[in-house]
């Protein structure tokens, strides 16, 4: 399957049961509503995934079970965080044999690559598969910045062919068409500054509350590719006191504890994360409650299959 580059592409929470393992039975649940939103893509393994604390083997199982669930539907990603350049191209080839049908690539982890270093990464993954990659840059909370030059270098792998864009500086949308054109295709991946980045030109959304509200998000992606820019504002406006939950340390937590609002996950977290309590948990419920009260009517062919 060749990826077609638009469209909200969620970020999946993993699932795990009391018993610390992976709970397939809601990862489902969750999936299906994501897929009857309208989603056209899924991503596993992010950071809301909790990529740190599953097992090479739990990664795989997840991807091989997603991709028989979906069935074709729409494409299904893997995220790459790796420390070691082999463990990276190790993962991409085995996404490539049990069928996934493109990458997410982060930068190296726990150390602080610099340029080269970080090129050398990206090409040595890139080189490994013909899978379609997705550039994940996040200097805020990876510390490594694909920069510009990085770009003109990374354009000579035909495919490396999207950026899931969370430097927070809006402003690198239009240097990106600015300088590549359509080269590299665009998500947006700061829920809080979705809105903007969509309007900016962004192709599309690499989204973490969409795990919880699913329709809301895929409406206003779609409103706003139909130009529909008032009647996406109400929705983003209602939206955005959810939408900042996805830019806290605790992002997991929150956003399956929304899921868990929407009726569409469980709360449970693999150690050392914690499900919150006390002050936290009473200040996220409020933003959640308050937000299911004034939850909005979405416009007909707003979202959906």
């Amino acid at each position: 399957m060749s990826i077609n580059w638009s469209g909200v592409f969620p970020a999946v929470t993993t699932k795990f049961t009391a018993n610390d393992e992976l709970d397939f039975n809601t990862f489902d649940l969750n999936l299906e509503a994501q897929l009857e939103a309208g989603a056209q893509g899924i991503i596993l393994g992010g950071s809301l995934g909790e990529a740190s604390v599953l097992t090479d083997e739990e990664k795989f199982e997840l991807l091989s079970h997603t991709l028989k669930t979906v069935n074709g539907r729409v494409p299904v990603l893997l995220n790459i965080a790796e420390p070691t350049t082999k463990k990276a191209v190790a993962a991409a080839k085995k996404a490539g044999e049990l069928g996934a049908n493109g990458l997410m690539l982060l930068p190296p982890m726990r150390y602080y690559a610099d340029h080269d270093e970080t090129l050398a990464f990206f090409s040595a993954v890139a080189e490994s598969t013909e899978l379609p990659i997705m550039i994940y840059n996040n200097p805020v909370d990876y510390k490594i910045e694909v920069t510009m030059e990085m770009f003109d270098y990374l354009a000579r792998y035909s495919n490396i062919q999207a950026v899931k864009e969370s430097t927070r500086d809006i402003s690198n949308i239009t240097r990106m068409f600015n300088r590549f054109g359509e080269r590299f295709k665009i998500f947006t991946g700061v829920d809080p500054l979705a809105m903007e980045s969509l309007v900016m030109g962004a192709h599309g959304w690499v989204a973490g509350l969409v795990d919880a509200f699913p329709k809301e998000t895929v409406a206003i992606y779609r409103l706003v590719k139909q130009n529909r820019i008032a009647e996406a504002l109400a929705i983003y406006r209602w939206f955005l006191p959810v939408l900042e939950l996805d830019i806290h340390p605790k992002l997991v937590q929150y956003i399956k504890l929304a899921e868990v609002a929407t009726g569409i996950g469980t709360e449970t977290v693999r150690a050392p994360r914690l499900p919150i309590k006390g002050e936290e948990r009473e200040r996220v419920l409020k933003v959640l409650d308050d937000a299911l009260a004034n939850r909005p009517q979405l416009p007909a062919g707003s979202w959906g299959k």
